[in-house]
């Protein structure tokens, strides 16, 4: 019997040291974008100032800018914040953080409204109103939220601390949490 429980504890310390890892390597790899932020912000300078960019691998006509360099820098301020809040939703663990759609979903329409005025890809006179459909999932979800937690405050005797620690969401994996939502 004790020789079965060794093993068993072998085997959930083996599984600890692999989920243990695989969370270093995950959290590196945001600690990792999020310092080189200021770079990739700034890669936007080495793009030329001209109309026409010819590369050896394509080239690039910006016909509302009439600048590639400052196609470049707009997109800049709209890709980087983006990346910044999708990393901090996915590892945010607060009962709040359905909240964080709703920038996310500002930026993405702003990267396509910025990319579209130069490409003309889509029609985007209306993509304002696919927002429209996010926040109203995610307001409405704020808001019971935080009746409930409201309501458990007043009907027990806990603190808020402990309260938002109840409505922490703490999915095993970065997959996880994404399979969360579809």
């Amino acid at each position: 019997m004790d020789n079965k429980q060794h093993k068993l504890k072998k085997v959930e310390l083996k599984l600890q040291d692999s989920h243990s890892r695989k969370e270093l390597i995950l959290g590196s790899i945001f600690a990792t974008i999020i310092a080189c932020t200021p770079f990739l912000f700034n890669l936007y300078q080495s793009v030329p100032d001209i109309k026409v960019w010819d590369t050896f691998l394509f080239q690039y006509d910006s016909k509302y800018y009439e600048s590639v360099f400052v196609l470049a820098w707009t997109l800049a301020g709209r890709v980087i914040p983006l990346i910044l809040m999708l990393i901090w939703f996915f590892t945010c663990r607060h009962w709040w953080y359905h909240t964080l759609l709703v920038p996310i979903a500002m930026f993405i329409y702003q990267t396509i409204e910025t990319l579209n005025s130069d490409l003309y890809i889509i029609d985007t006179e209306n993509l304002i109103l696919y927002m429209l459909p996010v926040m109203a999932v995610v307001i409405p979800s704020i808001y019971l939220i935080r009746a409930q937690m409201f309501d458990k405050l007043n009907t027990a005797n806990k603190s808020l601390e402990e309260l938002e620690d109840e409505f922490k969401i703490k999915p095993t994996t970065l997959w996880g949490k994404i399979k969360q939502y579809f």
